[in-house]
C-alpha cells in the first residue's frame, strides 16, 4: 500500500497515454517492433511526473505499476506468489467470495544499498521487480525459460551517482538509461504474446540496478522457476541512441552457439553494424545471471554525454533505431527459444576482477570521463566525452583521448581502467597518461566525489 496517492494521480494519465491499438494494426505488426509504441512507453516512463524513478520512491512505484498494466493488457501470465496479506485483501474484496488468484506481476523486496548506508542515508528501500511469462508451445521445451530483462529505475533527483552533480536535485529522467530498455522489453513481450515460442519467455523489469544490480540479484536468488531451467538471459540497458547503425552486444562468448545465432538474426536484416564482445560480466543486470552459469547477451547502443545527467530526456532518443534493435533481439531470442538443444554455457575469465571493482566500499571517486564502450582495437580505453567542469575536464582530458596508463598501472581495456580508478578515493591525485593523435601526454587529475 506504499505511495497510494502517487499511483492514484499518475495511473489515469498512464492509461490515456497507452490507448489500445486497432486489432488490424496489431496483426499487421505482429512480427515487427513499433517505434511509435516504444516512443509512447518512453514518454510515460521518462515523464517528469515519475521524478526519475529512483528506487523506493513514488515515481519508481508508479513506473512499476505502468509496466504491470502493460503486461496485463497483453494478458501475460503472472508467476510471482503474492504475500498472504495482499492475497487475503483481494479475496475479501471479491464479490460473493469468488476465488481470486494469489499470483501477481510485482515481486516485492527490500533493496539494501551499501552505498546509501555508507553515506548515512536510508538504505533499506521497499521496491519491486515486475515479472510475467508467455508460456511455451512445445510440451517438451516449455519448462525451459528465456529471460528478457531491463532495469526501469534511474537516479531520480539524486546527484550522488550523476555525471552532472552541479545540476543539484534536478530530475534525471533516464530516457535512455533505462526507459529505452524497459520499453524494448515491453515491445518484445508484445511480439512474443502475438506468436509464442517453443520455450517459455519470461519478461522482467528490474528495480535497484543503479544501486548495484539489487533487483536482478534478488530475482535470481528468488526465481519463480528453478535456476537450471533458465536457458538464457537477454538484457537491454541503454538501447535508445543507435548511431550509424552501430550496436554493441556483450556476452557473445558465454555460449558456443551465440555468435552464429547473432549473425543469423542480423543477416535477416535490415542488418546493423554489430560488434560482439565476448565477456558476460559488466555493470548491468545480465551479470546477475552470468554468475549463475546462465548464457547472457547485453544489447547496448553505447555511452554518451547525457549518461546519468538531467539531459537524458525522451527527445534525445532514436526511436526507429530502437525498434531495429528490438527486431534484431527478437530474432535472436526466438532462435534461442525455438532451437532443439539448449545453449552450451561458457565462462569467461574477468568476472571476479570486475566484480571487485564495482563493489568497492566508501565514497566513489569521480573522474568525469565518458568511456567509449565499443573500443576501436587500440590498447587502452578511448574517451567518448568529458563532463564539463569535471576533474577530467579541469585536467585537460578531451574526447578522443586514449587512456593507456593510470599512475603505474597500464590501461588496456574497460576493466583495467575501472580497476585503476576505483582503487583510488576522492581527493587523490591520479596521474593519467593518454595518447592524443601521435602525442603521448600525462596529466595530474585530482579526483572528485560523486555528488559534489
Amino acid at each position: 500500500m506504499r505511495h497510494t496517492l502517487a499511483f492514484a494521480l499518475l495511473l489515469p494519465a498512464v492509461a490515456g497515454a497507452q490507448a489500445p491499438a486497432r486489432a488490424g494494426a496489431d496483426r499487421a505488426s505482429a512480427d515487427r517492433a513499433s517505434a511509435d509504441r516504444i516512443r509512447r512507453d518512453v514518454a510515460v516512463l521518462a515523464d517528469d511526473r515519475m521524478e526519475g524513478r529512483f528506487t523506493g520512491t513514488p515515481g519508481n512505484d508508479s513506473a512499476a505499476a505502468y509496466v504491470a498494466r502493460r503486461f496485463a493488457s497483453l494478458r501475460l501470465t503472472q508467476v510471482v506468489d503474492d504475500d498472504a496479506a495482499a492475497c487475503a485483501r483481494r479475496r475479501t474484496a471479491t464479490r460473493a467470495g469468488r476465488e481470486q488468484s494469489c499470483t501477481t506481476y510485482l515481486q516485492r523486496f527490500t533493496a539494501r544499498s551499501a552505498s546509501l548506508a555508507h553515506a548515512g542515508r536510508p538504505s533499506e528501500l521497499a521496491t519491486q521487480n515486475v515479472v510475467a511469462t508467455i508460456p511455451g508451445t512445445d510440451p517438451a521445451l516449455r519448462g525451459q525459460v528465456v529471460v528478457l530483462g531491463a532495469h526501469y529505475d534511474h537516479l531520480g533527483r539524486d546527484a550522488t551517482f550523476s555525471t552532472d552533480p552541479k545540476a543539484g536535485n534536478a530530475i534525471r529522467n533516464g530516457a535512455d538509461d533505462n526507459a529505452s530498455g524497459t520499453a524494448a522489453v515491453m515491445e518484445l513481450a508484445r511480439l512474443f504474446a502475438a506468436r509464442p515460442a517453443k520455450r517459455t519467455i519470461m519478461v522482467v523489469a528490474f528495480s535497484g540496478e543503479e544501486l548495484g544490480l539489487l533487483g536482478s540479484q534478488w530475482f535470481v536468488d528468488h526465481l519463480p522457476v528453478p535456476v537450471d531451467s533458465v536457458a538464457a538471459m537477454l538484457n537491454f540497458d541503454m538501447v535508445g541512441r543507435l548511431t550509424d547503425d552501430k550496436l554493441l552486444v556483450y556476452g557473445t562468448a558465454t555460449a558456443t552457439e551465440l555468435p552464429a545465432i547473432l549473425d543469423s538474426a542480423n543477416a535477416a536484416g535490415p542488418a546493423l553494424s554489430v560488434k560482439g564482445i565476448g565477456d558476460g560480466f559488466g555493470p548491468s543486470d545480465h551479470s546477475s545471471f552470468f554468475v549463475k552459469n546462465v548464457p547472457v547477451l547485453h544489447f547496448f547502443t553505447d555511452q554518451h554525454t547525457d549518461y546519468h545527467a538531467a539531459t537524458d530526456d525522451p527527445a534525445t532518443l532514436n526511436y526507429p533505431g530502437t525498434a531495429r534493435v528490438v527486431d534484431l533481439a527478437h530474432g535472436v531470442a526466438r532462435r534461442i527459444a525455438d532451437r532443439a538443444a539448449r545453449l552450451t554455457f561458457q565462462r569467461g575469465t574477468t568476472t571476479q576482477r570486475m566484480a571487485g571493482a564495482q563493489s568497492s566500499q566508501g565514497p566513489r571517486p569521480w573522474l568525469g570521463s565518458v568511456p567509449d564502450m565499443s573500443s576501436d582495437g587500440a590498447k587502452g580505453l578511448r574517451l567518448q566525452g568529458v563532463t564539463p567542469d569535471s576533474p577530467a575536464d579541469k585536467a585537460g582530458l578531451k574526447a578522443g583521448d586514449l587512456v593507456v596508463q593510470m599512475d603505474d598501472t597500464p590501461v588496456t581495456d574497460l576493466y583495467t581502467y575501472t580497476d585503476a580508478l576505483y582503487a583510488r578515493k576522492p581527493g587523490d591525485v591520479l596521474k593519467v597518461t593518454v595518447l592524443r593523435g601521435t602525442e603521448r601526454l600525462t596529466v595530474n587529475v585530482t579526483l572528485g566525489q560523486r555528488g559534489q
